[in-house]
């Protein structure tokens, strides 16, 4: 029987925006997954810029993926009542699903800086770690040895594996970040460009980063 294979991507996704529908929908494809959990992640006071809550950032990431069946916003994080870590997270979904292919989708910047998460070594024990690279961008010679020593190039063998294995795949550059979508949001400028439509209806129905009514088709 076909392992089950499955992505995961946290992030805070204040709002989300179509750069991370492009990461999941090319990691989707690029591994053949089953499907990719986005994970809202709970947002300490100190780093809202703006008040929105976990429930409508889980709102809007539900409106976002509507219409794309393979992609599962799941609220795990926002229902927990105490800090979580990632290893927390994959832990409980390894529980769960304890014989499928587990890949948690980080940026390269992420890896970079992957020793100082809590309990890195056992996050490879929990799941294999799929690091989306800008086109063109080399990977960084710096790396531990240890994690060096798992890295793959192989697509088609990722999802045999349960855990353990770093495959770096390149994706199309996300064009924006959350940060500049909430500044353009602030300064009445522009996003159709950054945002799905429902989406900003969402914003702009619940007065949300700064926004009142407007026009239809105007910020």
């Amino acid at each position: 029987m076909k392992r089950q294979c499955i992505g995961l991507l946290g992030g805070t996704f204040n709002p989300i925006h179509n750069g991370h529908l492009q990461m999941a929908n090319e990691v989707c494809q690029q591994l053949n997954l089953d499907h990719v959990r986005l994970i809202p992640n709970r947002l300490p006071p100190h780093k809202s810029e703006v008040e929105v809550s976990g429930i409508q950032r889980l709102q809007m990431a539900r409106i976002a993926t509507k219409a794309l069946p393979h992609l599962v916003v799941d609220d795990c994080e926002l229902n927990r009542h105490q800090p979580s870590y990632t290893v927390d997270t994959l832990a409980e979904f390894r529980d769960s699903h304890p014989n499928a292919s587990i890949n948690f989708i980080i940026g390269m910047d992420s890896l970079m800086s992957f020793e100082r998460w809590h309990q890195h070594r056992r996050i490879l024990a929990l799941a294999n770690l799929v690091v989306c690279q800008r086109q063109g961008l080399a990977l960084p010679t710096s790396l531990p040895q240890h994690l060096l020593d798992r890295l793959t190039e192989d697509k088609s063998q990722i999802c045999h594996r349960a855990n353990g294995a770093i495959l770096v795949t390149q994706i199309t550059p996300m064009a924006v970040s959350s940060t500049e979508v909430r500044q353009r949001l602030l300064n009445k400028e522009e996003v159709s460009d950054c945002i799905p439509a429902a989406v900003m209806d969402f914003i702009r129905s619940n007065r949300l980063y700064g926004l009142g009514e407007a026009p239809t088709g105007k910020v």
